[in-house]
């Protein structure tokens, strides 16, 4: 039997020497994204990492393999699959089993990243509960709640419910950071006007709530909320206002299920005038900014000697 995993070995190698690496998705080259825009977006993304000093580790599903730290050629190919998977938690072993290739999710992302010793991942922005449908809730959330990692979005999806997506969050445990912020991000929009439980100003202070979550045993997530930077913006009255007549033009047309989100982006990105599309590429390079910079401080307070009369995790 073929091995599940293959790490990069710039990786591996990495990860041994206690240095930072940042886990990237790659459903949103496979779904995310039109061509060309996919592939050039991805590399953006790897490249703002290395400007960070850490080491970006893209996970997709080539062929039945799971590849943690895709080479460029390995990047290029998974960008012109004619007819990829999105990969979630469910979809891995069939995935796997029938030797097919595909984009991993925020739910499979984060398994995988932490599976493979990666404790820093950077999102556009999570799933949710849909609008209108608080039966369709995305595995991104449970998932969230038993993976310890930590996960840096600009919030939700805004084509979600908010409201209670932030709800769900609560009740499964998982901690919602916002950074430099004291309200849910809205993705494209800066604000949802919905209050954080908490704040973190420095990539140092996420550092230390990670760290506090693993002293303590959970096994949540810490979800890392950044808002996207203002110039990028988009005014959060008008983005929900056109979110609202494309769910509405879904309900319409029939349209649900896997369909529903494609269908409600694309839909934004007209309304907008591709607005939402560059705002979105705003976001996604800010959170792999800012997750390179977490994965260093962690980094740097692990190798940090304890200071006298401090207790160590053994000594528990």
């Amino acid at each position: 039997m073929k091995p599940l995993f293959t790490l990069a070995p710039p990786i591996l190698q990495a990860l041994r020497d206690g240095a930072p690496v940042v886990a990237l998705e790659s459903a949103l080259i496979t779904h995310g994204l039109p061509t060309p825009l996919n592939l050039e977006v991805a590399r953006k993304m790897e490249e703002v990492v290395r400007e960070e000093g850490a080491l970006p580790a893209t996970i997709g599903v080539l062929e039945g393999t799971i590849h943690v730290g895709l080479t460029p050629p390995e990047l290029e190919r998974l960008a012109h699959e004619t007819a990829p998977l999105k990969v979630s938690l469910r979809d891995l072993p069939a995935a796997l089993a029938h030797g097919r290739s595909g984009g991993t999710t925020v739910a499979a992302t984060s398994f995988l990243a932490h599976q493979a010793g990666i404790s820093v991942f950077a999102t556009g922005g999570i799933g949710g509960i849909h609008r209108g449908h608080p039966e369709d809730v995305s595995a991104d959330l449970p998932a969230l709640s038993t993976t310890p990692i930590t996960v840096v979005c600009a919030g939700a999806k805004a084509i979600l419910d908010l409201e209670r997506t932030l709800e769900r969050l609560e009740t499964l445990g998982v901690e919602v950071v916002g950074y430099g912020t004291d309200t849910f991000p809205a993705f494209t929009s800066p604000s949802s006007g919905l209050p954080v439980p908490a704040r973190a100003d420095t990539p140092d202070e996420v550092a230390a709530i990670a760290q506090a979550r693993d002293a303590l045993g959970l096994s949540a997530a810490v979800l890392v909320c950044a808002p996207i930077p203002a110039e990028a913006a988009l005014d959060w009255d008008e983005a929900n206002a056109e979110i609202e007549a494309a769910v509405a033009a879904a309900e319409a047309q029939g349209i649900g299920g896997k369909e529903l989100t494609p269908f409600l982006l694309a839909r934004l990105s007209t309304q907008t005038g591709g607005r939402s599309l560059a705002a979105n590429q705003a976001l996604l390079l800010n959170n792999s900014r800012i997750a390179a910079r977490i994965a260093s401080a962690l980094c740097t307070t692990a190798q940090r000697p304890a200071a006298q009369g401090e207790p160590n995790a053994q000594d528990h």
